[in-house]
């Protein structure tokens, strides 16, 4: 990350579900989760967030597939667990030029999350083979 005050938002964790997973998993790690879970078409996936309350602390997404074509079945195939860490960044656009320049290789291009009230996301797989979400922090998508 440049100088573009990049931060951890949140690391996700896939799961066959959420429902089953997700009050073990919270209480396995001493965090608290709601139950909300949140359907994003775009992504076919249902995504939930477990949090330490700790307001600068990143979050930790549990994430499932929504629906039979989505890409996280074969992720799940191969046992599932840690799948990504999202950093929260200023110029999603910035981001993603950087990350081009470093050997990334974006494999999903900016589209607006229903988790994060349309603002923009983007998916780049690192040099090492590290799946990246860069969430921008502020996205047109979201300003009336």
């Amino acid at each position: 990350m440049g100088a573009n005050s990049a931060r951890i938002h949140h690391v996700g964790f896939a799961v066959a579900s959420i429902k089953e997973t997700g009050p073990q998993f919270a209480e396995s790690i001493g965090v608290r989760w709601h139950g909300e879970i949140i359907h994003d078409p775009l992504q076919q996936a249902r995504v939930s967030f477990l949090s330490s309350g700790a307001a600068p602390a990143p979050a930790l997404e549990l994430i499932e597939p929504a629906d039979s074509a989505s890409p996280l079945h074969n992720f799940l195939a191969g046992g599932g667990g840690l799948h990504h860490v999202c950093y929260e960044v200023d110029s999603l656009e910035e981001e993603l030029k950087r990350s081009r320049s470093a050997g990334g290789l974006v494999v999903k291009e900016p589209l607006p999350a229903v988790a994060f009230g349309g603002r923009l996301i983007a998916w780049v797989y690192s040099r090492e083979r590290l799946l990246l979400e860069y969430l921008e922090r502020s996205s047109l998508a979201v300003q009336p």
